[in-house]
């Protein structure tokens, strides 16, 4: 439910019971008074309670799933749902679940880093201030969760052969989730070297 309508004795009273029934603050709601309250014969007879109506904003999360939704469908993603999946106050994550996976991810997942650029950017202009990840049928926890485990293994082959290990280029998402699957360890320096699309991952000692 985006809006509700409301009569009351009064125009608050209104208010109050549309921002109940939507459930959210009067921060988020865009108010319109449709009937002032009128007072009848002697106080009480063909008096008219106050209506309004009550519309939920749109947050910048909300526009940010239109905005993929329609963009995915343009791609030629059909039967797809984009939805908020989790919310931090570090980030936004919204899943597109269904469709081509190998159409929205891409090489390399090049295709998704694109989608997720775009979406983030649609949303900061909405107003959003919290880091935007965009990810399709769960291949970016599945893609975390291996490059994590790969950041280690070639993390201690630098340290017992003493010399960097250069990896495959990559996205900007895959570079950080190296980048930051090592740097807590202290032997350990990563770096990157190229330009985009072969920029890649450097490991080595300190």
């Amino acid at each position: 439910m985006t809006s509700v309508e409301k009569s009351a004795k009064t125009v608050d009273e209104a208010i109050t019971l549309a921002l109940a029934e939507l459930g959210i603050a009067l921060e988020q709601a865009e108010v319109t008074v449709l009937d002032e309250p009128t007072r009848g014969f002697f106080g009480f007879l063909g008096g008219k309670p106050a209506r309004v109506k009550v519309v939920r904003k749109s947050s910048s999360e909300d526009v940010a799933v239109v905005f993929l939704e329609q963009l995915v469908n343009k791609m030629g993603a059909t039967s797809v749902t984009c939805a908020v999946s989790k919310e931090t106050d570090e980030g936004v994550h919204i899943d597109v679940v269904g469709g081509s996976s190998g159409l929205l991810i891409g090489k390399r997942g090049q295709t998704l880093d694109a989608i997720q650029q775009l979406t983030a950017l649609i949303y900061s202009r909405s107003g959003g201030t919290k880091r935007l990840m965009v990810d399709v049928n769960n291949y970016r926890a599945k893609r975390i969760e291996s490059l994590e485990e790969m950041s280690l293994k070639l993390a201690e082959k630098a340290k017992r052969t003493g010399r960097r290990v250069i990896l495959e280029p990559m996205g900007a998402f895959d570079r950080r989730v190296v980048h930051m699957a090592l740097q807590q360890d202290r032997e350990i320096v990563t770096y990157s070297e190229g330009d985009e699309p072969y920029r890649k991952v450097i490991i080595a000692l300190r």
